[in-house]
């Protein structure tokens, strides 16, 4: 399972830190060699950062969110007590939300985040060790 800090990677600037990590996974994925699981927020929180942050066009946005699309992930989302666990530890809905997925599927959550990464160590993995 990848969050957002991951798949982020596979369209910013490649300057950013483990870049070459998130889109060896995604080579991975595209050979059909990984499944990819997130929650459905994950495309909202792509399309914010590349609008927000790196300031896309619109044209440069919607060509992302039909590139999103068509990834064919597997979507599903977390029940509601279990995200209000991960919240209750410190995170934002948003970063529980991923974990709390993770856990129901007894899948590992590749992240690029130092707080999951701290207070989730018995659910997430560093990207930067994921090759």
């Amino acid at each position: 399972m990848l969050d957002a800090s991951v798949v982020l990677k596979w369209f910013g600037p490649a300057r950013e830190k483990f870049v070459k990590e998130a889109r060896a996974i995604r080579t991975r994925y595209r050979a059909g060699e990984a499944a990819i699981t997130v929650p459905s927020l994950l495309y909202l929180e792509l399309l914010n950062v590349a609008g927000r942050r790196w300031g896309w066009s619109e044209d440069a946005l919607a060509q992302l969110a039909s590139t999103l699309e068509s990834l064919d992930f597997d979507v599903s989302e977390a029940d509601l007590p279990s995200v209000a666990a991960w919240i209750a530890r410190g995170l934002s809905a948003y970063d529980a939300a991923y974990l709390a997925l993770a856990e129901s599927r007894g899948l590992p959550l590749i992240t690029d985040d130092e707080l999951i990464l701290r207070l989730a160590p018995e659910v997430a993995r560093p990207l930067s060790q994921a090759l």
